[in-house]
């Protein structure tokens, strides 16, 4: 079977990878003409776990390959993926593609899409007088995981009335459903409507622990311990339900968005994800005043931050708290020094010069007043923090992550800050 994808972005570069780690012939096909030419060549220009040396993997084998040409891999392919990063010019990606195609191919579209796209696309495609069949299948990967994403899901969407699509698409997950990842079958709005309302949901739980760790402050209660109680009633699940410096990435605001736009257009009032989206805003502030209150004023004062990417694993620096953080940190006449171990070259396009990049955590510590632990990185829990507290001006450490020992840190003599501790 073979198998197209379009689009060489980060999603497409995803996709087209992780179905050839299934055995299955496929193409990734763009006019990118750079992008193509880098990925045949085996550079993937995303930092995301393991998804290098699975295109390496599929290149070498012969199961991946990348085009610039369009024609020739819809002529080859049965299915046909539509992974873009972005939707703006899906629609007319869409019939493009469907133009080049042939009447028993399946026109599969994983691009992030607001509601009624879908539909659209498969209206205009019949007023062409094709033949081709419309699928609506969105991926549920995040920044970070997303190869384990793919290759362990909680279920497949498809958006679709057509049960030989259905019948084509499990063949291509043959893997995943002999495993009994479940398949679900619904209609192209239900679809489209699914991943927004997971972002949504997710938005909403977020949101939820953050403002109870708020409460933990003032009652002495921990919010860790909480979330995990909490998180172990089966109602509940404990995953993303940690007090954190917010919740970003790249399709997280524009699903939102997308979700709260449609609401409004019908007449519908989302109050709770208005809500959960009031919260993540305003998180960035409470932890400027976490730090400000640690070290009495953030004017002239030097703060180490630690991670610039919105979520370890990732060089995203899409709706990233951390960037944010940076940003309301210079506004309050502080000087920011940072690390990240891979976004910092995405940082610079977002704070241009205003901060100082450093190599190590080690050298952006130096003489800081403050050290501020911004993104969860595992090995921002290693470090050796006797080394730092020697090189920080004051030993201060706010963890907006929670992700280090607050016990061994206070006994090294460090003043720790966490959220929602209590203590």
């Amino acid at each position: 079977m073979q198998i197209a994808v379009y689009g060489s972005g980060y999603l497409g570069t995803v996709l087209s990878a992780c179905l050839a780690d299934f055995g299955l012939p496929v193409t990734c096909f763009d006019e990118n003409i750079q992008r193509i030419g880098a990925l045949a060549r085996e550079e993937v220009p995303y930092f995301e776990k393991n998804l290098k040396d699975v295109v390496r993997r599929n290149v070498r084998t012969g199961r991946l390959g990348y085009s610039s040409d369009l024609q020739r891999p819809m002529n080859r392919a049965k299915v046909v993926f539509v992974a873009e990063d972005t939707s703006p010019t899906i629609e007319e990606t869409a019939l493009r593609l469907a133009k080049l195609g042939h009447d028993d191919q399946f026109l599969v579209i994983s691009t992030p899409v607001p509601v009624g796209t879908a539909a659209r696309i498969e209206k205009r495609v019949k007023e062409l007088g094709l033949k081709i069949t419309i699928v609506s299948h969105p991926l549920f990967v995040t920044d970070g995981c997303a190869v384990e994403d793919f290759n362990w899901p909680d279920r497949i969407l498809l958006g679709t009335t057509s049960t030989q699509a259905v019948n084509e698409i499990k063949s291509v997950y043959r893997p995943l459903v002999m495993r009994g990842v479940p398949v679900i079958v619904t209609s192209f709005q239900t679809a489209e409507l699914a991943r927004e309302a997971s972002t949504a949901y997710l938005a909403t739980k977020i949101s939820f622990i953050n403002e109870l760790a708020s409460l933990c402050e003032h009652v002495g209660a921990d919010a860790v311990d909480l979330a995990l109680a909490l998180g172990l009633d089966k109602k509940i699940s404990p995953r993303c339900l940690q007090p954190r410096a917010g919740f970003g990435g790249a399709f997280v605001e524009g699903e939102m968005e997308s979700l709260s736009q449609l609401a409004a257009n019908n007449g519908v009032s989302l109050k709770v994800l208005a809500a959960a989206r009031e919260v993540n805003r305003s998180l960035c502030d409470r932890i400027v005043e976490k730090i400000s209150g640690a070290i009495e004023t953030l004017e002239g004062k030097q703060v180490a931050l630690l991670g610039l990417a919105f979520k370890p694993n990732t060089n995203s620096v899409a709706a990233s708290s951390s960037i944010m953080l940076a940003k309301k940190l210079l506004n309050c006449g502080a000087k920011v020094r940072a690390y990240d171990p891979a976004a910092l070259e995405d940082a610079r396009h977002e704070l241009n010069g205003s901060v100082q990049y450093c190599d190590s955590a080690y050298a952006a510590a130096e003489g800081g007043d403050a050290l501020v632990v911004s993104t969860g990185w595992p090995e921002f829990r290693t470090l050796d923090y006797d080394r730092i507290r020697k090189s920080l001006r004051r030993p201060v450490i706010v963890d907006t992550k929670n992700i280090l020992d607050a016990t061994r840190l206070r006994s090294l003599g460090f003043q720790y800050v966490g959220l929602g501790r209590g203590v």
